[in-house]
């Protein structure tokens, strides 16, 4: 009989014993799961430059840097992006301009002012540095036109990298002002790159009209 109860009581320890091993095993198992699963989400998020270039299938890498006061760039700029398969970069002023800022008909505005004053103009940015921006083989540069010329906001990005070996491509969005020589200033400014010709697009530029311009751009 006691032999009965102490073989009893070593097949329960031997079952509980498996019951624990199974649990940690499992729990190991999401564990290391998880763990490589967030290690996967970082590298997938890591050189979007070579991940983008990897989709493409192109040896060039496309970055489409842009600077937009009432979201009219904005929308171009994503447009180029989509139909590149180009990475985007926001330029953004440490001091956002505010509606009442972008009041050209007043001449106290932000704006007017910077405009009369150009030492006004040196807008400090809350990144100059994009992301493995040595690796870029094009970039287009956006920006809307003031006064005739590319809105001072881009103008620390330009001073502020090297684009030694790089094509830059500048566009600009504008109600009726072109693009004007604002390009080539920008490029006097830059000192380095090759720089093309830009384009002028409307606020209500079609999808049509923006490919036709990649597509005239050759970037295969």
């Amino acid at each position: 009989m006691k032999m009965k109860k102490l073989i009893s009581i070593l097949l329960l320890g031997i079952f509980v014993s498996g019951l624990l091993v199974g649990c940690s095993s499992s729990s190991s198992d999401k564990k290391n799961g998880a763990a490589t699963s967030i290690k996967e989400s970082k590298k997938d998020n890591v050189n979007s430059f070579n991940k983008t270039n990897a989709q493409n299938g192109k040896k060039g890498k496309t970055l489409i840097v842009y600077y937009s006061a009432t979201g009219n760039t904005k929308k171009v700029a994503k447009e180029i992006a989509k139909k590149t398969n180009g990475v985007l970069f926001e330029l953004q002023p440490a001091k956002k301009y505010t509606t009442e800022d972008l009041d050209y008909n007043n001449p106290k505005s932000r704006v007017c002012k910077e405009h009369d004053h150009v030492n006004l103009q040196d807008v400090k940015l809350s990144e100059t540095t994009v992301k493995d921006f040595k690796k870029a083989k094009v970039v287009i540069l956006g920006y809307p036109i003031w006064w005739g010329k590319a809105a001072w906001p881009v103008n620390n990005f330009v001073k502020n990298n090297d684009f030694t070996g790089k094509t830059v491509i500048p566009f600009c969005t504008s109600a009726s002002s072109e693009i004007g020589d604002s390009g080539k200033k920008l490029s006097q400014m830059a000192g380095t790159g090759k720089w093309q010709e830009g384009k002028r697009f409307s606020s209500d530029a079609s999808e049509e009209e923006i490919q036709d311009w990649i597509k005239s751009l050759n970037l295969e």
